[in-house]
């Protein structure tokens, strides 16, 4: 019997000008990825249902251009997916978006974060927890990621564990059981994407404060963040 797949489940798409040079969410993960061992499913959420957990072997949950506080019916019957899936024990992994509703589907709070939008490349701090986890004991304890988002995990779940954060936001890694993990960061980006990212809205960004010029000069490899999508895909049993 052939392995199940890892599901990609695409949470919308990128704006066209984005997409028209870099693609979309799932092809992001899989370039990450690199060479794969199993197969794999993407479920572009807007537009498809997500499979039976019992039909998959794990699951990511990627980023999106929406805001989970919009509650769009999409959205929410992820959200619900999400629950039945953790019943279930499945794997899962989410990212930016994904992270955001795996807290909220859980009984967490997300909304703006207070001090405003995370953007650029930032430093991940590990909490001492994370020596523990299997996806994190290997990563060095400060690392670079890339974040781009206004709203943020305000109030993990009820029994989560948050593993890591940046002064910004606390909350960038957070384990709910054994099989699932989220975070906040983008371990998928690379340097071209976090740039185009912040250059499609310079304007805005530049009056909100950063200095854009900086910012695209601080860019430079996350092999630590990329690591922990190697590592969830790796430790995915059959």
């Amino acid at each position: 019997m052939p392995p199940k797949p890892l599901a990609i489940f695409q949470m919308g798409k990128p704006p066209a000008d984005i997409r028209q040079v870099h693609q979309e969410q799932s092809d992001w993960i899989l370039a990450a990825l690199g060479e794969l061992q199993r197969p794999v499913a993407v479920y572009n959420v807007e537009e498809q249902p997500p499979p039976s957990p019992s039909a998959i072997a794990a699951a990511v949950i990627t980023g999106s251009w929406s805001m989970v506080t919009e509650r769009e019916p999409w959205s929410e019957r992820i959200g619900a997916w999400i629950r039945l899936a953790m019943a279930l024990e499945l794997p899962l992994l989410g990212i930016c978006y994904g992270h955001q509703l795996m807290a909220d589907a859980l009984g967490g709070v997300v909304d703006y974060h207070p001090d405003g939008r995370e953007i650029g490349q930032r430093l991940v701090c590990l909490n001492a927890d994370a020596a523990e986890d299997p996806l994190l004991a290997r990563a060095a304890p400060r690392f670079p990621a890339y974040l781009t988002h206004e709203q943020s995990v305000l109030l993990p779940p009820a029994g989560a564990t948050v593993l890591g954060g940046t002064d910004h936001d606390p909350h960038q890694i957070i384990r709910y059981s054994p099989t699932a993990l989220s975070v906040q960061f983008h371990p998928e980006f690379t340097p071209a994407l976090m740039k185009a990212c912040l250059l499609r809205r310079r304007t805005l960004f530049v009056e909100e404060g950063f200095d854009l010029d900086r910012l695209c000069l601080e860019l430079g490899p996350t092999p630590e963040a990329t690591g922990i999508l190697r590592r969830f895909v790796e430790q995915i049993g059959e």
